[in-house]
């Protein structure tokens, strides 16, 4: 299974490179070094063979005996005869020992036969003959150390402390490469909820410092074309709300019937509730400092507030902790939900607060129409309405997108679901570690 994180992808693909490379000059070392270690195998065992025969030739009979115990004693060399009923086990059928084979042949005549086992006896057999033209065959026995093919255990610690050091080398260069990267995405995380990043450092490779540049670039440019548009609206709803005031003034004083001035009073009042809901939307809200929040007490408070506005509204919350958060964004999150339950969702409304699995889910539960389920995440984005009995009531389309960023500056989310008994269930979920 690849791993997720980049780090850990690119330290396996460094690592993995690193083992099969060694792999591969093992095997290429292994492959080249078999012939000349066959070829100096063969070289110490024919020369054996013929100071055996030299010796044998040169000394007198009744000292061979005792030179055949020197060879046993000091030189690890045994001399047996060859008898056809000996039982032989072969070497291994590799390469080594075929290039063996081959030089011993060369050196000794195509009659040599080598062996691993003679008669259970283990050890490096080379069978040889005193001359050419005799039938007679003898067993020479070296140390099986002699033919084996082992690589020195110094050279096998080295080989595993440039493995090991290959591989801090490979995780060094996949943490520099991915620390950037891993900035660069809290810093985008921080956008997304509407806050201001600390500018990425721009240094290291060409790559990553000119993707810093470009990323600090459109941060700054986010910033400033947020504060402008804060700017331009609040200096919007000042220039209008000062007429809209005077116009409601107005309209009380001078228009003498009571049904045209009520419903000139109602649409000033709409127009002054569509700013309202423009400047929340454009609001800044990463200029609220995060605070230590009593959710608890600020729940109170918003049911204090329906219960002056003539509204009924059931809270129930279960030992909410205290979590750092902008309670004037959060209250202005969870008001926007009640008006929208008590606009589109007939009359009884509950507010149900609960910690699970470390996140604060606030759900305000309507029995209304609802929402589909195909038009959830439409919805979310703002200037977007729902054409059914949902949206009898006038509005902007923008309570719920005020909603949605202000779940994304703490780090949560909106969810907008059916409620278990009809109607409309929206989540308002928050992590309690913000």
């Amino acid at each position: 299974m690849m791993p997720r994180t980049l780090l850990a992808r690119t330290f396996l693909l460094l690592a993995t490179l690193v083992l099969l490379t060694t792999a591969a000059w093992l095997s290429l070392f292994r492959y080249i070094e078999a012939e000349p270690r066959a070829r100096e195998t063969a070289q110490l065992a024919a020369s054996a063979v013929n100071l055996i025969r030299a010796s044998l030739f040169a000394a007198a009979p009744e000292k061979r005996l005792g030179l055949f115990n020197e060879f046993s004693t000091r030189e690890g060399i045994r001399l047996l005869p060859a008898e056809p009923e000996d039982e032989i086990e072969t070497m291994p059928d590799h390469r080594f020992v075929r290039l063996l084979q081959r030089e011993l042949s060369a050196r000794l005549g195509p009659h040599t036969r080598i062996a691993a086992s003679v008669d259970g006896v283990n050890g490096f057999w080379i069978s040889f003959r005193l001359d050419e033209h005799d039938d007679e065959e003898y067993w020479l026995v070296l140390p099986s150390e002699r033919a084996a093919r082992n690589i020195a255990g110094h050279w096998l610690i080295w080989g595993t402390l440039a493995f090991i050091l290959a591989l801090g080398v490979a995780w060094l260069i996949a943490s520099r490469i991915s620390r950037p990267l891993k900035a660069m995405a809290r810093s985008a995380e921080a956008v997304g909820r509407g806050l201001i990043p600390t500018p990425l450092p721009e240094n290291g490779a060409e790559e990553l410092s000119r993707l810093a540049s470009a990323f600090n670039t459109m941060a700054d440019d986010l910033a400033r074309h947020e504060k402008d548009r804060s700017e331009v609206l609040a200096g919007i709803s000042h220039d209008l709300r000062t007429p809209l005031t005077r116009l409601r003034l107005e309209a009380e004083m001078s228009i003498a019937d009571n049904t045209a001035r009520q419903a000139i009073v109602s649409d000033i009042e709409q127009m002054d509730t569509v700013i309202s809901q423009f400047m929340d939307y454009a609001r800044t809200e990463s200029g609220e400092t995060p605070v230590t929040c009593d959710l608890a007490a600020l729940l109170t408070t918003i049911g204090e507030r329906q219960g002056y506005l003539g509204r009924h509204l059931t809270i129930e919350a279960e030992s909410l902790p205290t979590i750092s958060a902008r309670p004037i964004a959060l209250g202005r999150a969870i008001g926007n939900l009640i008006d929208n339950a008590w606009k589109y969702g007939a009359t009884e409304i509950r507010l149900h607060a609960a910690t699970v699995d470390d996140q604060i889910r606030i759900e305000i539960i309507d029995n209304g129409p609802g929402i589909p389920a195909t038009e959830v995440e439409r919805l979310k984005r703002p200037f977007t309405r729902l054409d059914n009995a949902r949206t009898n009531a006038s509005g902007t389309g923008l309570g719920l997108a005020i909603v949605e960023r202000i779940a994304r500056l703490h780090g949560g989310q909106l969810n907008l679901l059916p409620a278990p008994s009809g109607g409309l269930l929206a989540r308002l979920s928050i992590p309690v570690r913000h």
